[in-house]
Order: C-alpha cells, then sequence, then structure tokens
C-alpha cells in the first residue's frame, strides 16, 4: 500500500514540475550577443534575456529576433534546449547547464518580474520585452 502511494505522490510531482517549468521555463553564448535575422538587413524586435543560475550569478543577452514567440528566439541564440511535451518544449538546459531532477531544480520564466502564465512556445514577445530564466530549486 504505502509503495503504491509513494509511487502516486511521485507521479503527482512530477505532473506538477512539468506544469510549473511549462508556466515558468545548451548551449554556450557570448555575453550581450545580438544576432540579427539573416535574411533581413534588420530585425524587427530586440528583447532583453537574463539567466540567473543558482549561485546568483546573473548573464545578460541582448536578442534581436523576427520571432513571435518566446521560444523561437531563444532557440535562434542557441540559449535553451529540453524536450518535446504535448505542451510544447520542456526547458531542461538554459545557457549550457542543464537541471538536475533529483535535486528538483527547474526553470522559472518572468517578465518584468512577473511570472509568465504560458509555456515558451506560447509567450508572445514584443520589441523591448524583458524576460528573466531563473534556476530554480523545489517544488
Amino acid at each position: 500500500m504505502k509503495t503504491n502511494q509513494n509511487k502516486v505522490l511521485s507521479l503527482v510531482l512530477a505532473l506538477m514540475m512539468l506544469f510549473s517549468m511549462a508556466a515558468c521555463n545548451n548551449a554556450n553564448t557570448d555575453e550581450g550577443k545580438t544576432t540579427k535575422n539573416p535574411e533581413t538587413s534588420q530585425a524587427s524586435k530586440t528583447i532583453n534575456v537574463d539567466v540567473i543560475k543558482a549561485d546568483s550569478s546573473k548573464k545578460s543577452f541582448k536578442i534581436d529576433t523576427d520571432e513571435e514567440f518566446l521560444r523561437g528566439a531563444l532557440e535562434q541564440e542557441k540559449l535553451v534546449s529540453g524536450t518535446e511535451s504535448e505542451y510544447g518544449l520542456f526547458v531542461k538546459t538554459v545557457d549550457g547547464y542543464t537541471v538536475d531532477d533529483s535535486k528538483q531544480e527547474w526553470w522559472c520564466i518572468t517578465k518584468g518580474g512577473a511570472t509568465v502564465d504560458t509555456g515558451v512556445d506560447s509567450t508572445p514577445i514584443e520589441d523591448g520585452d524583458s524576460f528573466e530564466i531563473t534556476l530554480t530549486v523545489g517544488f
């Protein structure tokens, strides 16, 4: 009986993590790197992304893009990777750091300090937006 309870609890925690990461979200990039869409002479939007790791270190990225959603802009810079789910990209790696599920680590995405209620696939971006991607511990 206790084993079944543990399995159910583990499943519930895993689903909570999945939903949390979809709401709050492998590569090395240079500080302040700016990229323009190669098909046009100038990108239509510039966004800022701060990546904040467990030691509170912060790395800032300025991204010039024509993408409509956050995922496209982040992948354009090779800043994130993860696994596909029915809810979109489940972000596991940001700026070369992959979360450790055994430590209950996950990436939380905020916009101007407020939690984003959508995953990276469906978070629209506008010129001048600022996002934070913070390594978070605990479900």
